[in-house]
């Protein structure tokens, strides 16, 4: 009786107290905008990599806190996630102004709280953000310090309880899922179900938009179609149709595309490389103006590709060109008048390059940068506020460091190619790709590992090789590269 008695208390109390703490979905939202203005990718523009781990870390982040609020949920798995958190400055009291523009740090941590108010008070916490305005908050918080370390439970038993009585100690519970690192088997047999419902959902999706794709393609003689960000498929399919309802009633607005590439992203226009970018929050009369003033943007293309050979010929004949993976998506507009600024630049210094020197090098620009570099792929990564004189030393001082990096790129880009087929068919895959965030030093490392083990799991699936673990919305399996 007295057994009974004492459980039905921890119960009663255990409600209590929950309830006490609880936190409104708007209210978690509201207490987290802090981090939202610290993590959100669209401040992350110009660094592509760091803008797609945090898309990525929010979707999951959204995922845990929607399972959070769903009645009756009780499947918790500690959920690892990494942002990249910019600066704030010490001592600013604008809150837009507090954030320095010169970088940002990356924060990993581990979720695995079982109520809004706890997650929130972890998420800033594990951030450096204050946790000071969610007192204002209609919620009866505990103490930051003692929010955090608690596990959810008002009654703290003696460990000879669970002893006697053969219930789970749910702090032993949770240090041990704390302490047992995921592993790709135990992840693939937690969540292939899922992925593969998922995925068989998606099929008709997919067939709808390799359909469109095709048909689009065709009928305006296009190179390509494709998408800056990962949108689902739904997502995708949806923009086609509005692409194709245009070519219905303005047929004539679209002679001028033959040959090129339309890619869908965040801003209407023409891209660096020279594609077609459609807003995808842009209505039909703004895609309209684009392909209207096409010709005008082939004449700027024209120029641009001229500053581009007198650069080129300026710096002894190395190859200046742009790189979509690696750069922020500029418009030819952007683009045209940063090549303009740094040809002024090097023509007013006039730096003694032999001519033909330094052919078969190749070089980016860069806004965002003080300092010159070397990629691993033998590029050089220039500053348009760079100095001539240090240009032209470090240019120097590389030259041979870079023709090494360009052959073995080019051996790199081989092996990778290589490792991906054999993957490929070995696995029985539908598809395998990585993120562009993911090296290609990465990606080989991963394929080599992945050969040497046995995963039925994967027959049929699309596989995308990534810095973390998740299931796509429509059924692709996301795995780290360095996964154990």
């Amino acid at each position: 009786f007295y057994y009974f008695i004492r459980l039905c208390l921890e119960k009663i109390l255990l409600q209590c107290i929950l309830q006490s703490r609880t936190l409104s979905g708007a209210d978690a939202i509201n207490a987290l905008r802090p981090f939202y203005f610290a993590v959100h990718p669209d401040f992350f523009g110009q660094h592509p990599k760091e803008r797609e781990v945090n898309e990525n870390s929010l979707k999951r982040l959204n995922g845990y806190l929607e399972n959070l609020q769903k009645p009756g949920f009780r499947s918790f798995k500690p959920t690892q996630l990494t942002f990249y958190v910019r600066e704030r400055e010490p001592n600013s009291s604008n809150v837009q102004e507090s954030f320095s523009a010169s970088g940002f740090r990356a924060v990993s941590f581990t979720l695995h709280t079982r109520d809004l108010l706890s997650t929130v008070l972890d998420i800033l916490n594990s951030c450096s953000l204050s946790t000071e305005h969610i007192q204002s908050l209609n919620v009866n918080s505990q103490p930051r310090k003692e929010a955090k370390s608690t596990v959810n439970r008002p009654i703290k038993w003696d460990k000879t309880y669970y002893s006697f009585t053969g219930f789970k100690d749910p702090e032993e519970e949770l240090e041990q899922a704390q302490r047992v690192e995921t592993t790709l088997i135990s992840w693939l047999d937690d969540n292939e179900a899922t992925a593969v419902k998922k995925l068989k959902k998606s099929l008709p999706l997919r067939k709808e938009l390799e359909r469109l794709k095709f048909e689009l393609s065709h009928q305006l003689q296009l190179s390509d179609i494709r998408w800056q960000r990962s949108w689902g498929i739904a997502h995708r399919c949806s923009q086609l149709h509005s692409l194709g309802r245009l070519v219905q009633q303005r047929p004539e607005v679209l002679k001028n595309v033959k040959g090129h590439t339309v890619i869908f992203t965040d801003r209407s226009g023409m891209s660096a490389a020279g594609h077609i970018m459609l807003g995808t929050m842009d209505v039909h009369h703004h895609w309209t103006k684009i392909f209207e003033r096409l010709p005008n943007y082939y004449k700027l293309q024209k120029r641009l590709l001229f500053l581009e050979d007198r650069i080129s010929q300026l710096l002894g004949g190395i190859q200046v060109i742009y790189i979509e993976e690696l750069q922020p998506l500029l418009t030819l507009e952007e683009y045209y008048e940063t090549l303009d600024s740094f040809y002024n630049k090097l023509r007013d210094s006039r730096l003694p390059f032999h001519p033909r020197s330094l052919r078969g090098l190749q070089m980016i620009l860069e806004s965002d940068r003080y300092a010159p570099s070397l990629h691993e792929f033998g590029h050089f990564t220039i500053p348009t506020v760079c100095d001539p004189a240090t240009l032209q030393w470090f240019i120097f001082a590389k030259a041979r460091e870079a023709r090494e990096n360009l052959k073995r790129k080019e051996e790199m880009m081989i092996t990778e190619k290589e490792l991906i087929d054999t993957s490929t068919e070995r696995f029985s895959l539908d598809r395998l790709y990585k993120e562009p965030s993911v090296s290609s030093a990465q990606m080989i490392d991963c394929c080599k590992r992945l050969l040497e083990e046995s995963l039925p799991y994967l027959q049929g699936m699309h596989l995308c090789i990534s810095h973390f673990y998740s299931v796509l919305q429509d059924g692709d399996l996301c795995i780290p590269w360095n996964w154990k």
